[in-house]
């Protein structure tokens, strides 16, 4: 009798325990831009409890208090501030950070979409976590819809030659499985750098002008801008042509629903010089 009490007992404490840990995330720190956008885009925003430096969107993201950055995260906040679950960036927080909030127990979730498909993936995993999944669901489902439609449409237009100029000093671009590349291929661009060795090459104005890009793509940052005059070099067919357009650093770097804008604008600026 003592033994089937005590398992009775057990068994109590853990469906105790297991209904405790499926219990949606209330209060979460997101440490990332792309996952607050998540968040609100599947009805979880007004969980959050705080975020980092650049997390912009939607407008209601602005009041969220920031608690870190690029340049680390405040786990003293964390600790205050007890989160029921923490968003973290595998390719943007510091690794020592993100090791640290697990070492004090926090249930993690790592955000780091490699994919544009992947968003979708991760909008539901999310919406499991928050107990959102409905409005995950068709979030993901209207993303996954809008990404295949983009794809059909671009697919039989002629290429054109892509120097995609992330960043001017250095001279940097994109390569092969890097996000930016992949958004070029729904567009159907030719990134002239496509074949480098790593995802995120530093390249030389000489190379650019043998690959003699059509189209030259830039961030609407200031300092990339002005970084390079490219009218020095008319010989250039995006140059001579006048081909060379400045996207939205948001929409593109961030691996969010809002990515799919970024694709539409990259892609539009390709039917120009088309």
């Amino acid at each position: 009798m003592k033994i089937l009490c005590k398992s009775l007992v057990a068994l109590s404490l853990f469906i105790s325990a297991a209904s405790f840990a499926a219990e949606p995330a209330k209060r979460i720190v997101a440490l990332s831009p792309h996952a607050v956008e998540m968040l609100y885009a599947i009805g979880a925003g007004d969980s959050i409890v705080a975020t980092t430096d650049h997390a912009d969107y939607p407008e209601a993201a602005l009041k969220i208090p920031r608690i870190g950055g690029y340049h680390g995260i405040q786990i003293e906040r964390v600790l205050e501030l007890n989160p029921d679950l923490v968003v973290v960036w595998g390719g943007g927080n510091k690794a020592e950070d993100i090791q640290r909030i697990k070492e004090l127990g926090f249930e993690v979730f790592d955000s780091t979409p490699k994919t544009l498909g992947a968003v979708a993936d991760e909008l539901e995993a999310l919406g499991e976590l928050t107990g959102n999944q409905v409005q995950a669901a068709a979030a993901a489902l209207s993303y996954r819809q809008e990404l295949t439609r983009l794809q059909r449409v671009n697919l039989a237009k002629p290429e054109v030659k892509v120097f995609y100029q992330l960043w001017s000093t250095p001279l940097m671009t994109v390569a092969k499985n890097s996000w930016i590349q992949q958004i070029i291929a729904v567009c159907h661009g030719d990134n002239v750098f496509v074949d480098s060795a790593n995802e995120y090459p530093q390249v030389s104005l000489e190379t650019v002008l043998l690959k003699m890009p059509e189209v030259i793509l830039q961030s609407q940052d200031e300092g990339n801008i002005q970084g390079i005059d490219w009218k020095q070099w008319p010989e250039i067919p995006a140059v001579k042509q006048q081909h060379i357009y400045q996207l939205n650093a948001d929409l593109l770097h961030r691996a969010a629903p809002r990515a799919l804008l970024g694709v539409e604008a990259l892609c539009e600026a390709l039917d120009k010089a088309r």
